[in-house]
């Protein structure tokens, strides 16, 4: 008893975290209620102290007065309710992350509000049913790629990807590859490693929840002038999902009404050229893929690809390609 008469203040501070919001208040007879159902006795006046003292700690404890009842609740937090539901929504919408973690993860983040406000962050749950990694070792492989970053070496790894089987299958037989890792990003809802390939010379980048057995070299990281300048946004725009091709100035005639869809893909610098009333032009450095092709065929009319000839003779060829696919 006297052991947890020591543990009132941390009590308190939970009591009133757990129970509390803006929205809802607790009462002194509810208070020292709650804590007689911890084990600890209390008298109002060391209440009021231990607020107090909670207060000079940081704690934002609001105490309003409604007829003759005094009412106490928590007012500002270090995570508002709608900056959870955005942590939720990143949890939930990351493919990299299991559905085991996901719920982990989730419940952590509960924690840090309200029971109240936790009951409607648990509404907000829709794991099940999204696509999701069964990679488990991911924040295995996260770690050890920050470790090499920070500790400036190369790693080693095991690339797999799936069959028809739905078996994994290491690429290149089974030999490992070896790069020099420099960065992480978050795209297309998948983690990616941005590394520096040696052997080709080249950067390159690779789905973490793909990798395995990730090893740490003795041998320091390479292509680091490739990353004085490396700008992480600027790169990922000019992959389509993530997929690699030769990056050249492709050059677009798009409708007016396209201007969003264009803004929301390369960012407000983008200059657009007035053509006509009814049309622009814009000059967009990317990696021709056929994910690319495909992404300026899906916009419709309302977009096409102008030049280079040889951009547009693989639109041609992938238009025909389609053809022969679907052709009856």
């Amino acid at each position: 008893m006297e052991n947890n008469q020591k543990l009132k203040l941390l009590y308190l501070m939970q009591i009133l975290m757990e129970q509390t919001d803006e929205t809802h208040s607790i009462t002194m007879p509810e208070i020292i209620s709650t804590l007689k159902a911890y084990g600890i006795t209390a008298e109002r006046k060391s209440i009021y102290s231990d607020m107090e003292h909670l207060r000079a700690y940081g704690l934002d404890i609001v105490g309003e007065k409604e007829d003759k009842t005094y009412y106490y609740h928590i007012g500002n937090r270090r995570f508002e309710l709608a900056e959870l539901k955005l942590l939720v929504d990143s949890v939930q919408a990351a493919k990299f992350i299991t559905e085991k973690k996901s719920h982990e993860l989730i419940r952590k983040i509960e924690s840090l509000a309200s029971r109240h406000e936790a009951a409607q962050l648990q509404r907000q749950v829709y794991v099940a049913g999204r696509t999701k990694t069964d990679n488990e070792g991911i924040y295995y492989n996260v770690d050890q790629i920050h470790q090499a970053i920070g500790s400036n070496v190369q790693i080693t790894f095991h690339y797999f990807r799936w069959d028809e089987n739905k078996q994994q299958v290491l690429r290149k037989s089974g030999v490992r590859y070896q790069v020099s890792p420099w960065a992480l990003s978050w795209d297309d809802e998948n983690y990616y490693l941005i590394a520096y390939d040696a052997e080709d010379e080249i950067i390159k980048h690779y789905r973490v929840d793909k990798m395995l057995h990730i090893e740490l070299t003795r041998e320091r990281r390479q292509g680091g002038h490739h990353f004085k300048e490396f700008d992480m946004a600027v790169y990922a725009r000019k992959m389509f999902g993530m997929f690699s091709g030769e990056e050249e100035y492709v050059k677009l005639e798009c409708a007016n009404r396209m201007a969003g869809v264009i803004i929301d893909r390369f960012g407000k610098n983008v200059s657009m050229i007035k053509k006509n009333d009814l049309h622009f032009t814009v000059n967009i450095k990317v990696a021709v893929s056929r994910q690319f092709l495909a992404w300026v065929i899906s916009l419709g009319e309302e977009a096409r690809i102008v030049g280079p000839e040889h951009v547009v003779e693989q639109v041609r060829e992938e238009i025909d390609r389609l053809i022969r696919q679907y052709r009856k």
